[in-house]
């Protein structure tokens, strides 16, 4: 079994308090300090000079009565997204090995059967598939709208008309150098930080009669990505491929899986990414959901839901979801 990572040092965030304009603190033991910048994206343009400054802070935090007296407890603070906003927000679809053979077993009705197949050998074709796609296949990426971006603790707003939205526990990536044509091997380096996100969807939007998918209405909706609470340096959370992820709706767990169950890992995403597209800070990818979704238990989400969402290492969410015209209940 491999060992959860420990506790981060310090992660960063985007915080206010009392109406007052957001403001990058740096989260240690409970309490934030303000570093002094006007924004976490700020920093990430700077990545390699701010970590090492960053990191004096946080000794200094620890060993000076002065500099923690000037922080403030983390529950006193509205938590903003940590990069408020991300530059772009690319998302790998499809990207769990569990999660893409259950949907090809519920999607396999009567009409798709082979006459004398049971369902342990279509299971067994479908794992077949998905070794053949990551040994050989790429990833699906699609581009989600900035302006789906909210906080950790804010609503989800379910926007009218919607009738199956969903909720997708997924590990982001923060990139802090400017990446083009990197390869696998040296991905990892060009990450800054990880976080917790949630992709939600409008499952009944998705599919367009004419185009098939529709990302538009189907994932850029107000509030249809929490992002956050904090960007936890990637120095602190070792081996992105070895975090839990867990997701709760009312109190059930719904989503419970390990990021090694990635298909394509957060290195091959960032090499494939790099490959299209001109990866710059501030960057935010979402790797990918595992098994559980709402569509696997055919149980959407409505107003009055609460989810909870964690990472090992990265924090929590905690989104209510509210219906249309509601979301300052």
């Amino acid at each position: 079994m491999t060992a959860k990572p420990a506790l981060a040092d310090f992660a960063l965030g985007t915080f206010s308090v009392a109406g007052a304009p957001p403001f990058a603190g740096l989260v240690i033991d409970g309490r934030v300090i303000a570093v002094g910048i006007e924004s976490v994206f700020q920093m990430l343009q700077h990545w390699d000079d701010a970590l090492p400054v960053l990191r004096k802070l946080a000794d200094a935090f620890r060993h000076d009565a002065n500099i923690r007296a000037r922080s403030a407890p983390l529950e006193a603070l509205r938590i903003h997204p940590p990069v408020d906003p991300p530059r772009n927000v690319y998302c790998a679809g499809m990207n769990y090995r569990k999660h893409v053979i259950d949907l090809i077993m519920s999607q396999s009705g009567t009409a798709e059967e082979t006459p004398g197949v049971t369902g342990a050998e279509r299971r067994a074709m479908a794992e077949k598939t998905m070794d053949v796609r990551a040994a050989s296949g790429e990833p699906f990426v699609f581009i989600k709208s900035v302006s789906s971006v909210v906080g950790a603790h804010d609503a989800v707003v379910l926007p009218n008309g919607v009738t199956r939205p969903d909720w997708e526990l997924e590990l982001g990536v923060v990139i802090g150098r400017p990446a083009r044509h990197v390869k696998r091997q040296d991905a990892l380096r060009y990450i800054a930080g990880y976080a917790v996100v949630n992709d939600v969807t409008a499952r009944d939007r998705i599919n367009h009669k004419e185009m098939r998918f529709d990302w538009l209405k189907g994932k850029s909706a107000p509030s249809f990505l929490p992002f956050g609470p904090y960007l936890v340096p990637a120095e602190f959370v070792g081996d992105p491929q070895a975090l839990q992820l867990t997701l709760t709706l009312n109190g059930k767990t719904m989503q419970d899986e390990s990021s090694a169950d990635m298909i394509y890992n957060v290195a091959r995403l960032v090499e494939y990414l790099s490959e299209h597209v001109q990866l710059l800070p501030g960057d935010l990818i979402c790797t990918g959901s595992p098994a559980g979704n709402g569509a696997h238990y055919n149980r959407f989400l409505q107003p009055g839901d609460v989810m909870e969402a964690s990472i090992d290492g990265l924090g929590a969410q905690r989104n209510q979801c509210v219906a249309e015209g509601n979301s300052g209940a």
